[in-house]
């Protein structure tokens, strides 16, 4: 089993940065595919960045791309999501999720696939 504890979270601007933190501890954490999900009130939780076993492989939801990068440091047993550019509509609770996976190439972009869960740190966007 892996925990997972979200830091970094917080109020900013539009147009401003936020790096999030996610710690892993417990289970070795480099048997896992790291994913960021994020919710928003009133609505469900959706895929925003995910990042293979080795840090080679990253993938994006579409409206991101280029502003978000999903990064890991499997030594410090972090996965960073550093977000710029933010926009008021990306105001959520962001989710780090671990996946327990034996491939080094797989990448993950479906809650149910995913098998531990941080509890999720508040970003807020004010425009």
């Amino acid at each position: 089993q892996v925990q997972l504890v979200e830091s970094g979270g917080g109020l900013v601007q539009a147009g401003g940065s936020l790096r999030l933190s996610c710690l892993a501890s417990g289970r070795t954490s480099t048997m896992y595919a790291m994913g960021w999900f994020r919710q928003a009130p009133g609505l469900e939780r959706e895929f925003v960045a995910g990042i293979t076993r080795t840090g080679a492989r990253t993938n994006y939801i579409d409206s991101v791309k280029g502003r978000f990068t999903i990064s890991r440091d499997n030594a410090k047993n972090t996965v960073d999501l550093e977000m710029n550019s933010l926009k008021p509509e990306e105001t959520a609770v962001y989710y780090c999720a671990a996946k327990l996976t034996f491939g080094t190439t797989a990448l993950y972009n479906r809650m149910r696939e995913y098998d531990y869960w941080g509890q999720g740190t508040q970003v807020t966007v004010s425009s």
